[in-house]
């Protein structure tokens, strides 16, 4: 399968008759994990993987750390890889372009929180032109990689505020008229919102299931949404067994 093949199959995958499940990995083993447990493609977590390799999250890994682990995983996988490479580490749409062609990913997620301003949301039509510039390098190189479009005004939610509805739809259209193929509107939880976004937005969107409170995948699927990811969830998860499994070692206990 050829990357330009690799990309086109993640994308028909968003208008399949079940929604597109990405149980998140953040290396090689875990990757292989999700594809031996039947899963049509392998999703990165940018916080998984930057802890894996001994990084915060939010763009402090160094891009070609980032990008080798990306390459780790690709190469341990014969299914379509995308890749969550948070705001792009500074780097031009054409270089995040070459990078993940050359870790061998069709998919990626860009967001519009500016980690180098502050982590302050960019303004919708800078992103738009971002994401246009990203997209038309992705067609200039061979491949259509597919665009999970990240927004986060839900992330900056503060308590008693009303949900950003609206401007989450707002920049939404503005993104996928600027190519981004899926809208991942992280953070949002609450189902009447999930439901107005479904309906306001001309394209599939991502939501973590039981993210915040956030429903479930049957809920999920019933209320229309196309792809659902779980970002840190598993990586965190395996991390809190890890820790129980140290801490019955430490007092002498079998495990």
């Amino acid at each position: 399968m050829t990357l330009a093949d690799a990309a086109a199959r993640l994308r028909a995958l968003h208008s399949g008759t079940e929604p597109l499940v990405l149980p998140n990995a953040w290396d090689a083993a875990t990757a292989k994990a999700v594809i031996e447990a039947g899963f049509a493609v392998v999703a990165t977590t940018s916080s998984g993987v930057s802890a894996a390799l001994g990084w915060a999250d939010g763009e402090a890994t160094p891009p070609d750390e980032m990008f080798a682990a990306i390459a780790r995983i690709s190469r341990v996988v014969d299914v379509p890889v995308t890749a969550d490479i948070e705001s792009g580490y500074g780097l031009s749409p054409e270089e995040i372009v070459r990078r993940l062609l050359s870790a061998g990913a069709v998919g990626c997620n860009l967001e519009d929180t500016d980690h180098a301003a502050g982590k302050t949301l960019r303004d919708a039509t800078i992103q738009a032109h971002r994401l246009a510039a990203f997209k038309q390098a992705a067609k200039s190189a061979g491949v259509d990689i597919v665009l999970n479009a990240r927004t986060d005004v839900f992330l900056r939610l503060k308590p008693n505020e009303p949900q950003p509805i609206e401007e989450a739809i707002r920049r939404a259209r503005l993104y996928l008229e600027a190519g981004a193929d899926c809208i991942f509107p992280i953070g949002v939880s609450d189902e009447g919102a999930i439901a107005a976004l479904v309906d306001g937005i001309p394209g599939p969107i991502n939501v973590i299931p039981g993210f915040r409170g956030a429903p479930g995948l049957a809920r999920l699927r019933e209320l229309g949404v196309r792809r659902m990811s779980f970002a840190a969830r598993l990586y965190n998860a395996a991390q809190t067994d890890h820790q129980r499994r140290l801490a019955a070692i430490q007092a002498g206990e079998d495990f």
